[in-house]
């Protein structure tokens, strides 16, 4: 993560100075004391100093909250081990298990909390809060009330409302942000719009100002052998390809795609690169990037085939996939066997990472594991 630097003169810096850390960071990131409106949370990703953001599909937004938690001492070498988390978090809430879902969950790799996205009941109803973690199993929430905060709003997100038949019934406001991150200055957003070419991916610069129409995307999807530009990004991940930042992308059945940062430009229309198909019937769940031996891999959370090690070496010059596959193609993996279970993942540390794991019993643990 890159932070932003400040200049000016030496008087402003003096000043500066004398401020306390919550001002110095409102100022520096144009974030108010106030209570963020937050109606759902979804999808998490740290920034600068502390700062989390967080989506809230339901208003088609994404907050920055200040948490305060920026600097461990310990950190790297912090280990996570919370059985029945599920139960901590209801109790914690004051509900049961069952009215408990866990909608993302993200480490802060400047201190080793982690941070979890729920929903205390279920449909449009459900409560959103925000939990910390500490790695000695501690809960607390975080301050969603007299909190320093800023927020931006997506301008052409779905309309809120429940649309459709059978299988295809469903409000597709809930997809408006499908997952985010935060690279050089910038938030990255995917998810769904109004539009034509309903999928969409932006770059939103922070601080805050508004957030423009998005790129409208379009990908080859093997699986189905067909173009597709209504189906949504269910998990990427910033990755750098020849020193250029890109996007590797990750949809329902299950291609994974390669995005150039720099085509993200208001209203202009992308085709990215399928540079794998890893088998349909399945939804990717969550995913990073980390680095082993000198090899560059992806981790990836699914909901049918597992957890996979993705290689990445040759994603640079790799034939994009234009024709209908039987099975897999592109980038070679393993399964991770040992990994059954895994709901939500993130890196913790350059050795471990951090995992939600339902157990067979429909138990859920948080807990960290030694990266494959």
């Amino acid at each position: 993560m890159m932070r932003r630097r400040i200049q000016g003169l030496m008087c402003l810096g003096l000043f500066g100075a004398m401020l306390s850390p919550a001002v110095a960071a409102d100022s520096q990131y144009g974030l108010k004391t106030g209570t963020p409106k937050i109606k759902s949370a979804g999808a998490l990703a740290f920034g600068p100093d502390g700062i989390l953001f967080v989506a809230d599909p339901k208003s088609a937004a994404v907050f920055a909250i200040d948490t305060e938690d920026a600097k461990s001492p310990s950190s790297e070498s912090a280990a996570v081990n919370v059985n029945n988390i599920d139960q901590k978090i209801a109790a914690a809430l004051g509900t049961k298990a069952d009215n408990v879902m866990i909608n993302d969950m993200v480490a802060n790799p400047a201190t080793g909390n982690v941070f979890l996205s729920v929903s205390r009941g279920r449909g449009p109803q459900a409560m959103p809060a925000v939990l910390r973690v500490s790695p000695d199993g501690q809960i607390s929430d975080v301050a969603l009330k007299n909190v320093s905060f800023s927020q931006v709003t997506i301008p052409n997100a779905p309309e809120d409302k429940v649309v459709g038949e059978g299988r295809r019934r469903g409000n597709r406001r809930q997809e408006s942000i499908t997952d985010i991150a935060f690279l050089d200055g910038r938030v990255i957003i995917a998810g769904l719009s109004n539009e034509e070419f309903a999928s969409n991916l932006r770059a939103v610069y922070f601080p805050f100002a508004e957030a423009d129409s998005g790129t409208s995307v379009e990908i080859f999807h093997g699986a189905h052998g067909k173009f597709e530009t209504r189906s949504p990004v269910r998990t990427f991940v910033p990755f750098s390809i020849d020193g250029e930042p890109h996007l590797l992308a990750a949809y329902t059945c299950t291609p994974l795609v390669k995005f150039p940062i720099s085509d993200l430009k208001p209203g202009k229309k992308v085709r990215g690169e399928t540079v794998a198909e890893l088998g349909n019937r399945n939804r990717p769940l969550d995913m990073f990037v980390y680095e082993q031996s000198g090899q560059t891999y992806v981790l990836m959370a699914n909901s049918a085939r597992g957890v996979m090690k993705i290689k990445t070496a040759g994603v640079d010059d790799i034939d994009a996939i234009e024709e209908r596959i039987n099975g897999t193609a592109g980038l070679s993996y393993e399964t991770i066997e040992d990994w059954k279970g895994i709901t939500q993942l993130d890196r913790l540390s350059d050795t471990h990472a951090v995992v939600i794991q339902e157990t067979e019993d429909g138990k859920h643990h948080l807990k960290s594991m030694e990266l494959p």
